[in-house]
């Protein structure tokens, strides 16, 4: 037999090997880049570049086929989608080399240093700098967070034009940036640089101007400079905005600045730099803010009382109830009722503000409220048809943190917080709400995965994963239990539960809740929660954690 290779053959040989090595960096801070020995790398149309997309934003960890052929096509996928996304990753292994993609049932997977990309170094560097602005190193804080905004080269994914996951993607790794220049303002204004912050933050406000964290931080920033006259024009206008379009009045962030600024408070003054190495004693950490959006204001009640549960344990955390109608006479009676609760909830100690306003767009609009008011859940009450009523879709695909379906059922205070836990994007928003009830009530935490699984193992080694996260970011523990891949199992070891929680599958705008799920919220016996997991970095979990700051698309994994 002859075994020579011909000419053409032995230069494919050769090109293999040296892709197999070359080094190869990824970027998704703007276009879609990927460098190849230093040099681009051509990455094909928009199908390609979207598959390559997915993947990086979940690095190292499988991709399903099903999840690419989402990101590529949406809701209307050819029938051979399936094969033309094997042919799109074997193109990219002929630019990336031949290892770049790994085949790996029931998808592919992408491993990449995290040196060699470019959202692993912008996360790094901008925990770091967080960590010193922490401690009040200021000038270093500073620089670092420069240099991770220096790393953004444009609209993230701006080339990847595809709707759905990607567009998704973008939109969170915008979220981030928006929060890092905020953060960088903050720094400006820590080493003296008022005016650099005024033209920093200026645009954000006007950009995002039902935002109240920077619009205070103008404030401060302008009061700095001596304009004191246009600092409280600031909070004018933005109260103006506030209750015009919400009929909600400012956060007590704005309202302290505002009263600071009229007494002249020595306390705006910039405060001495920090000796580097010398912890400061102020706490700097901030409470967290959920939403309770009441599509039927006659849900009030179970939205306040699990809105309570999670606000209860810490006194800074804020609650915002808010409610629309589609015409200008039912306001009055709405916005009675949400003054009614958000009373009651001031009796406890509580902090509360109510937003409720005429909305023909209520699912977009109220999603849009939780971006304005930096929200970190947003809790809504399941309508009738579930994912079949537009308004909660609309909310879903738009709002920018986790979102919480809440389906209310008994009252079982001795029950144990049961997630369902298969390791998918939104369980992991999930679990992590679990853990935040169970920290709150004092409730067992309990993990259910399947007693066996596609790969013929159990879900042990996931459901511990998945335990020593929330034990790092939350300090509760998390006991396994496993059952029978079937609805009916679900359900039965739900009965008792306190409160049960799910995430939402992958696909749910084109397949629905699932069976499981709606075995779940249909079963009574006790409170029911299906999550979404935002586009916005952050979370229930403590801040200062970063359980969420690493976030990408797939989380914890």
């Amino acid at each position: 037999m002859n075994c020579t290779k011909s000419p053409v053959q032995a230069a494919a040989a050769v090109e293999e090997r040296q892709t197999a090595w070359m080094p190869v960096s990824y970027g998704v801070l703007g276009p879609l880049e990927a460098l190849v020995d230093g040099r681009p790398a051509r990455l094909g149309g928009q199908r390609p570049r979207a598959v390559l997309a997915v993947l990086l934003l979940r690095s190292g960890q499988v991709v399903p086929t099903p999840v690419l052929i989402d990101a590529v096509w949406g809701d209307s996928p050819p029938s051979s989608a399936a094969n033309l996304v094997q042919g799109y990753v074997s193109g990219l292994r002929k630019e990336l080399g031949r290892g770049s993609i790994e085949t790996t049932d029931p998808g592919y997977r992408l491993t990449v240093p995290s040196d060699a990309f470019d959202l692993r170094r912008f996360e790094r560097l901008v925990a770091d700098g967080r960590a010193a602005l922490s401690r009040g190193w200021t000038d270093e804080a500073l620089n670092t967070l420069n240099s991770a905004l220096a790393l953004w080269r444009g609209s993230a994914l701006s080339d990847v034009l595809t709707d759905g996951l990607v567009r998704a993607c973008a939109a969170r790794l915008e979220e981030l940036r928006l929060a890092v220049r905020e953060l960088r303002a903050e720094a400006l204004l820590g080493v003296g640089a008022a005016r650099d912050a005024v033209q920093e933050l200026a645009p954000i406000v006007d950009e995002h101007p039902l935002r109240e964290e920077p619009r205070a931080l103008l404030m401060l920033a302008l009061y700095r400079c001596g304009r004191q006259a246009d600092a409280l024009e600031v909070f004018r206008r933005g109260r103006e905005i506030l209750v015009g379009e919400l009929g909600i009045e400012p956060g007590a962030a704005l309202r302290e600045a505002e009263n600071a600024i009229l007494r002249q408070d020595g306390s705006l003054l910039c405060p001495p730099t920090t000796v580097v190495g010398v912890e400061p004693t102020v706490d700097r950490s901030t409470g967290r803010t959920v939403l309770l959006t009441a599509l039927d204001s006659h849900s009030l009640p179970p939205l306040v009382a699990f809105g309570t549960l999670l606000a209860g344990a810490r006194t800074d955390d804020e609650l915002i109830l808010a409610s629309t109608v589609r015409n200008a006479a039912e306001l009055a009676g709405v916005v009675g009722a949400l003054n009614e609760q958000r009373l009651e909830l001031l009796d406890r100690g509580l902090r509360a503000r109510t937003a409720g306003f005429t909305s023909l767009t209520p699912g977009a609009d109220l999603a849009r409220l939780a971006g304005e008011q930096d929200a970190d859940l947003l809790v809504v009450d399941a309508p009738d048809g579930l994912l079949e009523d537009a308004r909660l879709t609309s909310l879903l695909e738009s709002a920018p943190c986790d979102v919480a379906v809440l389906i209310p059922g008994g009252d079982q205070r001795d029950g144990a917080v049961l997630v369902a836990f298969a390791g998918a994007d939104h369980d992991w928003a999930a679990v992590e709400l679990g853990a935040w009830v169970s920290r709150c009530s004092g409730a067992p935490l309990q993990l259910a995965g399947a007693l066996v699984g596609a790969s013929g193992r159990d879900a042990s080694r996931l459901l511990a994963n998945a335990s020593l996260a929330v034990q790092w970011a939350l300090g509760v523990a998390a006991e396994p239990l496993l059952i029978e891949p079937e609805p009916a199992a679900l359900v039965a070891a739900a009965q008792g539960a306190r409160l049960v929680i799910a995430g939402l599958t992958e696909r749910w705008r084109h397949e629905g809740v699932g069976r499981a799920r709606t075995a779940l919220a249909t079963a009574g016996g006790h409170p029911t929660l299906l999550v979404r997991r935002g586009l916005r970095p952050g979370g229930l979990a403590a801040r200062e954690a970063g359980t969420r700051f690493t976030w990408t698309v797939a989380g914890h994994g």
